[in-house]
């Protein structure tokens, strides 16, 4: 059943990369990618720039995820320093991406304080393997003689994840019956794009935040409206994902200006990163950031960025779309 499920991604995967290359080809529905700011308003240059904190790696630190396979850890290299229990991220890769694709990004957010692991998993739709991940580190908290015994904040935890993985980390905290508090899915594919039966709904949602992030230059496999000729059933938008999550779950989405699918792999930029890459990942990491310390680390200055109308995020002229249900 797995093998059938990867057959079916990929020819999924596949097609959406043969469509969109025709599209680039003869200019229909394409967008064009906008010249990319420099502008950093306060907030989000705190949380843009490093963190406090040194970072370890480990590849293959451990197993395992829900079908067995390793995980990869970014940490502070002095855990649990000053007494500090660390909120945890769990990460999902994209289709066919491995997590060194991600490393800049992850290795930012350990910086902050977070400990973060990630499947190694290249298939991740379903979430099982991100939320078997983040279930791993649960048990390694109360687990004598594991370097992260009593060093985490297993009440705060995120599931975060790039376009196949975006999907994953929605479905993990959906799964979670409330483990997964938040979730940021980055560049989230139209459902057009996934196999029958694996398609996210965020209708389901009766719990907890999402951060809806998407890039302008994005316009095949995350578009933000519905892109004439190919809309039809199901979410295929950012706008409808965003729609179709419930009002009574903290939701917040926004467009970077200029950035394509693969931004989010910049080392910070599109150098080592898959194609198409437009600039790198510099731009995401500020808000990224802000959204992890507001709802893991309770920063009611990060929070401010989020508040409709009056955050940061909606007075920046390097993002679009902003939407939030956030008021306080």
């Amino acid at each position: 059943m797995r093998r059938m499920h990867t057959a079916q991604l990929l020819i999924s995967f596949f097609a959406t990369l043969a469509v969109a290359a025709c599209i680039a080809v003869v200019g229909v529905g394409q967008v064009a990618a906008a010249p990319h700011p420099r502008t950093s308003l306060p907030i989000e240059s705190t949380y843009r720039a490093p963190g406090p904190w040194k970072v370890t790696a480990r590849t293959g630190f451990s197993c395992c995820d829900a079908g067995g396979g390793k995980l990869d850890v970014f940490y502070p290299t002095n855990l649990g320093a000053r007494g500090v229990r660390h909120p945890i991220i769990t990460w999902g890769n994209g289709t066919l991406a491995d997590t060194s694709k991600y490393s800049y990004l992850l290795r930012h957010l350990a910086s902050w304080g977070f400990v973060v692991i990630a499947t190694q998993n290249e298939f991740t739709n379903s979430g099982a393997d991100i939320r078997a991940a983040a279930s791993y580190l649960v048990k390694q908290n109360s687990t004598p003689g594991s370097r992260f015994y009593q060093k985490l904040d297993t009440s705060d935890i995120a599931a975060v994840g790039h376009s196949q993985g975006a999907s994953g980390a929605l479905n993990a905290m959906m799964d979670s019956n409330g483990a997964i508090k938040t979730a940021i899915p980055i560049e989230m594919p139209a459902q057009r794009s996934c196999s029958p039966g694996t398609c996210t709904d965020p209708g389901r949602l009766r719990s907890g935040s999402v951060f809806y992030v998407n890039g302008s230059a994005d316009g095949f496999i995350s578009p933000s409206f519905e892109p004439n000729p190919w809309s039809g059933g199901g979410l295929q938008s950012l706008s409808a994902f965003y729609q179709a999550t419930p009002d009574s779950v903290a939701k917040v989405w926004a467009t970077l200006n200029g950035a394509d699918h693969n931004d989010i792999q910049g080392k910070p930029t599109c150098w080592q990163a898959s194609w198409p890459c437009a600039h790198g990942v510099t731009g995401y990491l500020g808000y990224l950031t802000a959204w992890l310390m507001a709802q893991l680390r309770d920063d009611a200055r990060a929070q401010s960025v989020f508040v409709r109308d009056s955050g940061e995020l909606f007075h920046h002229p390097g993002w679009s779309n902003q939407s939030s249900n956030i008021t306080a």
